[in-house]
C-alpha cells in the first residue's frame, strides 16, 4: 500500500517547503513519489527542489489551474492511492498511516475519497466537510440567508466535525482517492480552473457508488486560505465563476439559470451589505474587481456562444 502525493504549487513561499518537508519527516514509507507541479511561480519558492532526488518537480511553465495541474502530476505516479493536498497544508504523524489504513480496509470498498480533520496555526479546528450544492442552497447563500442559517448552506458550518463520518464531500487540502477511481472519472474537470474541482469530482464518484468519509481521529495542519489571500479579488472571481460552472453542468436548464442570475445581480449587493455593515470596507475595492472580471468572463461566454 502506498500514495503518491501531488502538490501544487504557485507563489507559496515558505509554506511548500514546510509542506514537502513534513511529507519527508512522515511519510513511514507510504509514499511512492512526491511530485510538486509549479504553476509558473514568480517567487523561487521551488528553487529548493532543484537538486532534490526525493520529489518529481514538474515545472507547467504557467498558471494551468489548480485542477489540471493536479491532472498533471496525478500521470507521474503508479501508487495505488493519490493524496492531493495543499502547499498550506502540512502532514502530522498518524495524517498518513491513518487515512491511508481507512481506504485500504476491505470493509470500506465503497469509500473512494478520504480527508481528515484539520487543524489550523492556533490549534482551532477548521470546518472542512460539505454537503452537495443545490440550486436552493445557492440561493441561499446569494440571498445572504446562509449567514443566518447555517443550516441552509451547503458548508456544514454547523456540525462540530468531532466525529468520523460519512458525508458528501471533503475538502480539497487533503483529498486522499483511489488511484482507479482518479482515472475512472477522468481525473479533475479541467474547467474548472480553482474551487469546486473537488466537489464535481465527489459528486461524480457518488454517482458510481463510491463515498467520501471524513476522520475525525486523523489530523493534519492546515493554514486556511493559502496564496490566495494574496489575489482576493481573484479568489472571489475563480469561485464565483466555477459555482455557475458547475450549476450548469449538474443543474436543469432553469435552476442554472436562476443561479447565474442570483450570482451576478443579488449576491454582489448582499455582499456589499454584510461588508458595509461590518465595517470591512477595505475589502469593497476587491468585491468590485471580483465582480468586473466575473461580469466580463459572463459577456465574453455570451458573445462567443453567439459568433
Amino acid at each position: 500500500m502506498t500514495t503518491d502525493i501531488v502538490i501544487v504549487n504557485w507563489n507559496a513561499g515558505r509554506q511548500l517547503q514546510d509542506c514537502v518537508e513534513s511529507v519527508r519527516a512522515f511519510s513511514g514509507g507510504l509514499v511512492g513519489t512526491c511530485i510538486v507541479v509549479d504553476n509558473g511561480s514568480s517567487d523561487g519558492s521551488v528553487d529548493f527542489l532543484q537538486d532534490a532526488s526525493d520529489v518529481v518537480l514538474v515545472r507547467a511553465g504557467f498558471n494551468l489551474g489548480f485542477a489540471k495541474a493536479c491532472n498533471l502530476g496525478a500521470q507521474k505516479g503508479t501508487s495505488n492511492f493519490i493524496l492531493f493536498l495543499n502547499p498550506d497544508a502540512r502532514l502530522l504523524a498518524q495524517s498518513l498511516p491513518g487515512a491511508c489504513a481507512y481506504l485500504d480496509n476491505p470493509s470500506h470498498s465503497d469509500i473512494g475519497i478520504v480527508g481528515v480533520q484539520l487543524v489550523g496555526a492556533d490549534g482551532e479546528l477548521q470546518r472542512t466537510c460539505a454537503r452537495f450544492p443545490t440550486a436552493a442552497r445557492l440561493a441561499a447563500k446569494s440571498f445572504g440567508l446562509t449567514a443566518m442559517f447555517k443550516t441552509l448552506d451547503f458548508q456544514m458550518k454547523e456540525w462540530p466535525h468531532n466525529e468520523i463520518r460519512r458525508v458528501d464531500q471533503v475538502i480539497g487540502a487533503f483529498f486522499l482517492v483511489h488511484r482507479a477511481l482518479h482515472f475512472d472519472l477522468g481525473g479533475f474537470d479541467e474547467r474548472f480552473f480553482v474551487y469546486f474541482e473537488e466537489v464535481d469530482f465527489s459528486y461524480r464518484a457518488s454517482k458510481l457508488g463510491y463515498q467520501s468519509v471524513y476522520l475525525a481521529d486523523v489530523q493534519a495542519f492546515h493554514k486556511g486560505g493559502g496564496v490566495s489571500e494574496q489575489v482576493k479579488a481573484h479568489r472571489l472571481f475563480y469561485s464565483l465563476r466555477s459555482r455557475i460552472l458547475y450549476a450548469h453542468k449538474h443543474f436543469a436548464m432553469s435552476a442554472a439559470f436562476s443561479i447565474a442570475i442570483a450570482t451576478l445581480i443579488v449576491e454582489p449587493m448582499t455582499r456589499l451589505a454584510f461588508l458595509c455593515l461590518g465595517g470591512r470596507l477595505s475589502e469593497v475595492p476587491d468585491l468590485l474587481r471580483g465582480y468586473r472580471m466575473l461580469w466580463k468572463w459572463v459577456i465574453e461566454r455570451l458573445v462567443g456562444a453567439k459568433t
